[in-house]
């Protein structure tokens, strides 16, 4: 299988990693739509959500949980948008959600490097 995110989570492709357990990791997105775009990504290839166990739908959940307010601290964004991209919208066949900071008052688009989001939000 030639799956990136696979690469990824198996240490055969460099990654911007802000958090990493057992199950998931959750990297920088690296064509971010938006500053702090991250994805949470499972270790185990899933094609989409319609293969997530409960156990993971529920871990993918809770990281989520603990992340998005992480994110939206260190930005300082006022919401957080969470997708799952399904079918032709989803680029890379791996099962993996979108963490999308929302800033108030503009047009919430990406204005730094990743490298530059990554060393705020690292740790």
């Amino acid at each position: 299988m030639d799956c990136i995110f696979c690469k990824i989570t198996q240490g055969e492709m460099p990654s911007k990693v802000l958090f990493e357990d057992e199950l998931v990791m959750v990297i920088m997105d690296a064509n971010p739509n938006v500053d702090g775009h991250a994805l949470i990504i499972p270790k185990k290839h899933y094609t989409d959500y319609l293969d997530l166990d409960e156990e993971i739908m529920a871990h993918i959940f809770a990281v989520a949980k603990k992340m998005g307010p992480k994110i939206m601290d260190k930005l300082n964004a006022q919401a957080l948008t969470l997708v799952v991209n399904y079918g032709n919208s989803q680029v890379v066949k791996h099962f993996h959600m979108h963490i999308l900071p929302n800033y108030h008052g503009s047009n919430n688009l990406a204005t730094k490097t990743v490298g530059e989001i990554y060393d705020i939000l690292k740790d």
